[in-house]
């Protein structure tokens, strides 16, 4: 019995939100035969899922963007502002990359197109649910054309890079290799076994960085890095 109680302990609760009430069905029969993985509340518009996950604390939650009453960017938003130790994986047919953009700045961690294989689909909420960040290459264009945009819009130079205005210096050399690690997409634990660094260290690392860029996630971080070029 206690080892039954571990393994339920050790699931990722899953939140799965979508206005398609097949869609939900489908994706909770999927997932609920992963060992590793509890289905532990359906919504079918934003409003329900902001409620929902407040009261049920899910590990991971399945957002849909195109919803009535609230919309999935905006209740992303309000989940990740309110749980942080929640993170939201977007799967959904929008691909514009304005929607993309915006889910990203909300704090998605993830974004995948419902084309996405069933595999995809399990493997990126192991992933999102170790700290790791997945935007497809497909997505990532998407998000970095936006970025171009504002930046041709409103051109101001590298101001990322720049200090801040409180005396703050650009990126260290072991904080651009975080940085870099993480657009790969590697986890806290993982950046700390390649830079020998504990993983305390690195998630200190990585609020450092993210407060001197200014992002509000690791994938906007990622973003960020592609951006700069950081990585290829």
């Amino acid at each position: 019995m206690n080892a039954e109680k571990a393994a339920a302990a050790q699931r990722i609760r899953l939140l799965i939100v979508d206005d398609q009430a097949l869609v939900r069905r489908g994706l909770a029969l999927m997932l609920s035969m992963e060992p590793d993985m509890e289905v532990v509340g359906e919504a079918g518009d934003g409003l329900d899922a902001v409620e929902q996950a407040r009261r049920l604390r899910p590990d991971v939650v399945l957002m849909d963007l195109h919803m009535p009453r609230k919309g999935g960017v905006a209740a992303t938003r309000e989940i990740t502002a309110s749980l942080p130790l929640t993170r939201v994986l977007v799967l959904t047919t929008l691909e514009a990359e304005q929607a993309v953009f915006d889910a990203v700045r909300a704090g998605a961690t993830a974004y995948l197109l419902k084309d996405a294989t069933e595999r995809e689909v399990v493997e990126t909420i192991r992933g999102v649910h170790r700290g790791e960040s997945h935007l497809t290459p497909q997505i990532a264009r998407k998000v970095l054309d936006q970025f171009r945009r504002l930046a041709e819009a409103a051109p101001q130079p590298e101001v990322r890079q720049a200090p801040a205005q409180d005396g703050e210096a650009p990126l260290s050399e072991k904080e651009g290799k975080v940085l870099q690690l993480i657009a790969e997409g590697k986890s806290n634990k993982q950046i700390g076994a390649m830079l020998f660094l504990a993983e305390g260290t690195v998630k200190n690392y990585v609020s450092r960085i993210m407060e001197k860029l200014h992002a509000g996630s690791r994938t906007e971080l990622a973003v960020i890095a592609l951006r700069q070029r950081r990585v290829e």
